[in-house]
């Protein structure tokens, strides 16, 4: 390992390579593929902010894809932050142009196309059974506990929408953000190497994107749904939705209705669609707070 005070270069942390992006472009960008362009820079702000700045001046095709070794000022959903140290995770946005054949009121559905594709991904080259916590986080398991190692959000920009991912992949117990954060890592993933993940990923995300945009965005018909509900962790549990405006309700979760909202049976026998909020998991599998 460099020493604390070493000065940082590419190269600095010998477990955590760069990526090759000449690599990636060979094995991303065919003819057929949804993916148009690569780029990968050093760090940025956050890759989010860079793609959607491009997609507003009208000078994004679809399928661009922005990877940041690192990233400074990376935004979660509610305009939280989100950092990691250099080339411990994967740090990306992608630019979809859904179009015309499919309405508008289903791109929301985008951000948790995003989800399970991750999920799925993962699954395959990372070998660490990736759960989903709605709308859009990656959780994972620590130690027997569920711990927060991704986070997804999307954004309108130009003619489509900016979807970004974080992913925590190698980062250490000391690294950690929060006591509730995990990584890849640390669940046990039988590869950590990110060229490996990047690929899974995107090649996931292809497919559920073409699944859904051939019919017509329509989650249930294209498998979307099911697929999100079978992964969600959030389902068959008691839980607080913080609404925005500072309002809150409990409940158990019990369906990802159409338009891809949380439904809540409340205690009075009512199921109300929760389409945004923080949601905290009051009882979790082994019974605590999540």
């Amino acid at each position: 390992m460099t020493p604390p005070d070493a000065p940082h270069n590419r190269w600095s942390d010998l477990d955590r390579p760069p990526l090759n992006v000449t690599a990636l472009r060979r094995g991303l960008l065919r003819p057929d593929s949804l993916w148009s362009e690569l780029e990968v820079v050093e760090t940025t702000g956050s890759t989010n902010s860079d793609l959607a700045d491009r997609a507003r001046s009208g000078d994004l095709p679809e399928g661009t894809v922005l990877v940041a070794e690192e990233q400074t000022a990376g935004r979660g959903r509610l305009e939280r932050s989100w950092t990691a140290p250099p080339r411990s995770g994967l740090f990306l946005s992608v630019y979809l142009e859904p179009g015309d054949a499919v309405p508008v009121e289903r791109w929301g559905w985008v951000p948790l196309l995003a989800g399970v594709a991750a999920a799925t991904g993962l699954a395959k080259a990372a070998g660490v059974d990736t759960a989903l916590k709605w709308p859009n986080d990656l959780l994972v398991t620590v130690a027997g506990e569920e711990r927060k190692a991704g986070g997804i959000l999307g954004e309108f920009a130009g003619d489509g929408i900016v979807v970004g991912l974080g992913i925590n992949v190698s980062l250490r117990a000391d690294e950690l953000p929060a006591p509730t954060a995990g990584s890849l890592a640390l669940a046990g993933a039988v590869s950590t190497d990110r060229e490996t993940l990047l690929r899974a990923v995107l090649r996931s995300l292809e497919h559920w994107y073409g699944e859904w945009k051939a019919a017509d965005g329509d989650a249930a018909a294209s498998g979307l749904q099911a697929a999100y509900a079978a992964g969600c962790a959030t389902l068959d549990r008691t839980v607080r939705a913080e609404l925005p405006g500072g309002n809150s309700l409990v409940g158990e979760a019990v369906a990802i209705d159409g338009d891809g909202r949380l439904v809540l049976s409340t205690e009075d026998g009512l199921q109300q669609p929760v389409s945004a909020g923080d949601i905290v998991h009051l009882r979790g599998a082994e019974g605590g707070l999540t």
